[in-house]
């Protein structure tokens, strides 16, 4: 790429089918070839390794955020679940399988571009096994926990690494009586499992009820209900049957995925938020996110605010999160900062 006045700017990826035409990959003239990715995949590895020294359940390459658009690679211990989201890393999947199985020595690798976002690159969606062997589940750690996950039929690429350290900071706010909504398979519940009386974790696929139960029974937590029900409906019930908690999760899927969703995205947001502070007793802890990246945080807190309003409480700002150390994100790039995550306090 070149300016108006022919000064060198970088190497860009093309996909002319995407609204993103081009995706700078490096701002240096220089071979972008095995070599290139090679280090590429080892600088990020290496960030994640100083990061998370013991551990190996982490997002290895994000994308953008990694100077390598379009290849998202999560570890899952032995095994990766890989991304490729671009036509450039679609292209290149022969190239980069060998650099990570030599950077990683794994044992498997799952091939999840069955995400919705191929399709604006002009691509089809894919899922299976790439090399070698992925058990189901895979089993990691999260904080003093032990989780079940299914690379291959679990959301996203297996689980939502993003969240890993919300899931184990939100486990000490635990108290009383909690529910989990938008569960999934129980990252939220199960760490505050560990300090509740008791918690309700609910979400609308039965598959994943079965996957919190059993990672439930694999860690000895024997304290918590799971229901297979509709969030929505759930809590509107409980506020007519005037239950009260003591500490509730939101983690909804993204409910503004374009920009022309965002407005009623931010309803739903705002509808789950006002119940939910409804619910809480006095001095009672919400962690709620917002995975949406049309909903930026100046309109997360509006809302939140119109949904206090309305619920007739004062909420207090205890933390502002976001995705973990593992999903680095570049200053020149605000869609990388897509995760929300706040625990607030209702007075």
């Amino acid at each position: 790429m070149q300016d108006e006045r022919g000064r060198f700017l970088g190497q860009a990826c093309v996909s002319l089918q995407s609204k993103i035409t081009l995706r700078r990959i490096t701002r240096s003239e220089q071979p972008v070839d095995a070599s290139f990715f090679r280090q590429r995949i080892a600088e990020a590895a290496g960030l994640r390794r100083a990061m998370y020294p013991g551990e190996s359940t982490w997002r290895a390459v994000h994308g953008d955020g990694d100077g390598l658009p379009g290849l998202v690679v999560d570890r899952y211990g032995d095994c990766l679940s890989v991304q490729f989201l671009t036509p450039a890393m679609d292209q290149r999947r022969d190239l980069l399988l060998p650099l990570l199985v030599e950077q990683f020595a794994c044992k498997g690798i799952m091939n999840r571009s069955d995400a919705g976002v191929r399709a604006l690159e002009g691509l089809t969606q894919e899922k299976g096994l790439l090399w070698g062997a992925v058990p189901d589940p895979v089993v990691i750690r999260e904080g003093q926990l032990e989780l079940g996950v299914s690379l291959e039929h679990g959301q996203k690429t297996g689980s939502f690494l993003d969240q890993r350290e919300n899931h184990v900071v939100a486990g000490r706010y635990a108290r009383g009586r909690v529910l989990d909504c938008f569960s999934y398979i129980g990252g939220f519940a199960l760490q505050m499992a560990r300090k509740a009386e008791r918690v309700t974790a609910v979400d609308s696929s039965e598959p994943a009820c079965d996957q919190i139960r059993a990672n439930a029974a694999r860690n000895g937590i024997t304290n918590i209900d799971v229901l297979a029900a509709n969030a929505f409906d759930f809590l509107r019930a409980e506020f007519d049957a005037m239950r009260r908690y003591d500490t509730i999760v939101l983690d909804p899927p993204a409910f503004a995925k374009n920009k022309d969703a965002t407005a009623a995205g931010l309803r739903g947001y705002k509808e789950i938020n006002l119940r939910a502070m409804q619910l809480l007793s006095p001095g009672g802890y919400l962690i709620t996110s917002s995975c949406s990246h049309h909903v930026d945080e100046a309109a997360f807190e509006t809302m939140l605010q119109a949904a206090a309003a309305d619920a007739g409480r004062e909420v207090q700002i205890i933390e502002k999160r976001g995705a973990g150390r593992d999903h680095p994100v570049l200053l020149a790039l605000r869609e990388t900062r897509y995760l929300k995550c706040y625990i607030l306090r209702v007075v």
